[in-house]
């Protein structure tokens, strides 16, 4: 990976939660980094898409990103509700 670019809805997840968090957040990036096939690629209208999960203390958080060539776009993280509506009006 030569660069990596974050959306600003990302960039303002992660500043808006609490450190452990976002200590959590960086050690996923990290993950998909050394192995950017970890995301389940999604079909239809995302099918260029993968979304990472991963639990922090009871919570289900979803990471989506999209390797293109040696850049890693990381364009949202939260929770499941209303996720994937979400991603898909932010891609649009």
């Amino acid at each position: 990976m030569k660069s990596i670019i974050a959306s600003n809805r990302f960039l303002k997840f992660k500043k808006k939660s609490p450190k452990k968090l976002q200590l959590e957040i960086d050690n996923e990036v990290e993950k998909i980094i050394k192995n950017p096939n970890i995301g389940e690629l999604k079909k239809g209208e995302l099918k260029t898409i993968r979304v990472h999960k991963f639990k922090f203390k009871t919570q289900l958080f979803l990471l989506s990103y999209e390797v293109k060539g040696n850049t890693l776009f990381l364009y949202l993280i939260d929770t499941h509700e209303n996720y994937y509506k979400q991603l898909k009006r932010y891609l649009s």
